[in-house]
């Protein structure tokens, strides 16, 4: 697989392995809120309670706390997806399992929340990917009815377009979605293994990728973010890496994760320092006989600077490429070579 190294570069890792306090465990998203202050949303693992939160940090891995916890009351949360930011600072964030949006101020207060389980124009099943417009409009994945709806910030239907399918403007499983540079919408058509998108009042305007491996191809893309000049960057989690592609389609870069150590796994492996000598002591990079070389998951899972399992990618105002990788608990960040 040839990856090209000349559009984003590598520039730092944030995350620690915690179900409580400081750092993050099987995160599903990264909002980008206010004086860039990160809310990364810990989905747990299903059917365990612990660790289930809305972490606050910096890219200078500041820690300022953590809001939520797993139940079904105001503020609470089962299955973290996705989360997004309106222009008054507000945090939404989707709950797959309960069917609803739950909106947060930059501290982490309850706000609201509203959505129902069902099919009819207000509700929901299984939401995952959000997005702000801007102008007081929040664009949800509605993954399991197999379309997008947009909403006011309180939860009024504004718009609906999908059906279940393959054909253009029809989705299987949509996942994650983001606003581009002129409010069009790109959405990550998971089950179809690309991306379409539309204008703002849900008009087909052209479909991304093919099912595969190779340049260009997706395999059950999970996130999409576009730039302000149409760059997409795309979360290629069934190929374990994130992709880059010309405002065009056109392929242009592959990232297969290249982490270090955060700040904070620093300073544990310093407290614990048993843990770091066998760390120390340790190949990160084995020769290993992979039992199929060709598969992404094998050899993700094996190597620890690779990504392992990216299910989100976030773009900050200047450009910075936010990673948000499940089975690792960290968040990788990639800027515009210069």
């Amino acid at each position: 697989m040839a990856i090209q190294t000349d559009f984003l570069t590598y520039r730092l890792t944030i995350g620690l392995s915690t179900m409580e306090g400081r750092g993050f465990y099987y995160p599903s998203d990264t909002v980008i809120g206010p004086n860039k202050r990160l809310y990364v949303l810990n989905r747990s693992l299903e059917g365990v309670d612990r660790g289930i939160r809305v972490t606050m940090c910096d890219l200078d891995s500041e820690y300022y706390g953590t809001f939520g916890s797993y139940g079904e009351d105001e503020g609470q949360f089962v299955w973290l997806t996705g989360g997004t930011v309106d222009a008054q600072g507000h945090i939404y964030v989707t709950d797959e399992y309960l069917h609803r949006v739950s909106a947060f101020d930059a501290s982490g207060t309850f706000l609201t929340r509203w959505g129902s389980h069902g099919r009819g124009a207000d509700e929901l099943d299984g939401p995952s990917g959000i997005a702000c417009d801007g102008q007081g409009g929040l664009f949800v994945a509605d993954t399991h009815n197999h379309r997008i709806q947009k909403f006011t910030t309180g939860g009024e239907p504004l718009l609906s377009f999908g059906t279940e399918g393959s054909g253009e403007g029809q989705f299987n499983l949509p996942w994650g979605l983001a606003m581009g540079p002129n409010g069009d919408v790109y959405v990550a058509d998971w089950g179809n293994d690309r991306i379409q998108r539309f204008t703002p009042d849900g008009a087909f305007v052209a479909s991304y990728g093919e099912p595969g491996r190779g340049d260009g191809q997706l395999t059950r893309p999970a996130s999409v973010a576009v730039d302000l000049e149409g760059y997409m960057y795309i979360a290629d989690w069934g190929n374990e890496r994130v992709q880059v592609l010309g405002p065009d389609g056109g392929f242009v870069q592959n990232l297969r994760g290249e982490a270090t150590l955060s700040e904070w796994a620093v300073n544990f492996l310093n407290i614990n320092q048993e843990e770091g000598a066998a760390r120390a002591r340790a190949n990160l990079e084995p020769e290993i006989e992979f039992l199929d070389p060709d598969d992404p998951y094998e050899v993700s899972s094996h190597i620890e600077k690779y990504f392992w399992s990216p299910m989100s990618v976030k773009l900050d105002d200047e450009g910075q490429l936010y990673v948000t990788e499940s089975n690792r608990h960290r968040i990788q960040i990639y800027g515009r070579t210069a």
